[in-house]
């Protein structure tokens, strides 16, 4: 951090102003003329909640594809079918047993157990030959889809929210006060608070894993030269089966959080994987805290975007990916 200020002074200045300024807006009492303005505050806290939860369910996504794309350097466009399957293994199993965790255990299994067929089969015989990933997982991509639709129909699914938690749970942020004097908070739903914990916790445990564990060690010594790391006598397509295995049950359980708080339907899988595709970018390759701030950045863009300006939402999202290529093409967070 302190480098970054001294390297860039002016930027650094306009990052802690546009800080300020958001947390003003979070924590203050908004003005009349404020809320005339841009509108009510409670509106504006339940976008900006929806696009970090939001951003939470693009990190779980995200981070196996950086897993996969970004150290690995396997080209997956087949990540985003990964992501819908998963949804659909959980919501079967959740309506067969009841059981909103059994899903995710169940997702994750089911997934992974693919994601190794996937790294096996295609993956293997294709080392190094980006153009013929990015074509033969296109194709995956579609073949899967259809069966997917094949199977599950085009209508659209709903995990069950466990009892425990449903509703919501009131914030300490005041969104209004009323004639009385008496302060209103914000209630924002518990599901999705949980999940958003959950994310940031697999979030932490993946970077300790890959940075401070022999495991993590061994993935990013066989990334930059396998060779070398075989001669030590580690088994390298069992180090990568099961990091490809990783990432695609992450796709899984993030299948089962997108089923939860919003919806499964044929076209989700396009969705999510270009959702990854702009997080990585902007993120940063291989880099699991880029990961978090970009699906953070995406997600709270989308959001802010869906609400004040609607109608270009989904241009602010591109352009913020451009923005990054023009001025830090390596992404923000990238690994060295």
């Amino acid at each position: 951090m302190t480098r970054f200020i001294e390297r860039h002074p002016a930027w650094a200045l306009i990052v802690l102003i546009a800080v300020a300024v958001v947390l003003w807006l979070v924590f203050a009492i908004w003005p009349p003329g404020l809320e005339e303005a841009i509108g009510r505050k409670k509106i504006f806290l339940n976008a900006v909640f929806n696009g970090i939860t939001l951003g939470g369910l693009y990190f779980l996504v995200a981070s196996g594809f950086t897993l996969i794309f970004g150290l690995m350097r396997n080209v997956n466009l087949a990540h985003g079918s990964l992501y819908l399957f998963g949804g659909y293994i959980g919501y079967g199993i959740s309506v067969a047993t009841g059981s909103w965790i059994l899903s995710f255990i169940a997702a994750f299994i089911v997934v992974a157990l693919v994601g190794i067929l996937l790294q096996i089969l295609v993956f293997r015989r294709m080392e190094g030959q980006d153009l013929r990933q990015t074509m033969v997982t296109i194709g995956l991509s579609i073949v899967f889809a259809d069966l997917m639709l094949w199977a599950f129909g085009g209508d659209f699914y709903q995990i069950q929210t466990p009892a425990w938690l449903i509703g919501p749970v009131e914030l300490p942020l005041m969104t209004a006060v009323k004639s009385s004097g008496e302060a209103v908070f914000l209630q924002y739903p518990l599901v999705r608070l949980v999940i958003f914990a959950a994310s940031v916790v697999i979030g932490i445990a993946m970077w300790l894993v890959l940075n401070r564990t022999r495991i993590g060690m061994m993935v990013r010594a066989g990334v930059d030269d396998r060779n070398i790391l075989a001669a030590t006598g580690v088994n390298i397509q069992l180090v990568f089966v099961l990091v490809f295995a990783l990432g695609a049950g992450l796709a899984g359980i993030a299948g089962v959080v997108g089923g939860t708080f919003q919806s499964l339907s044929p076209g989700e899988d396009t969705r999510f994987l270009l959702a990854s595709l702009v997080v990585v970018i902007v993120g940063g390759m291989g880099s699991i805290p880029g990961a978090a701030l970009g699906a953070l950045i995406i997600g709270l863009a989308e959001q802010l975007g869906s609400v004040y300006i609607p109608t270009y939402a989904i241009v602010v999202t591109f352009l913020i990916m451009v923005l990054v290529l023009a001025l830090r093409p390596q992404g923000l967070l990238a690994r060295r």
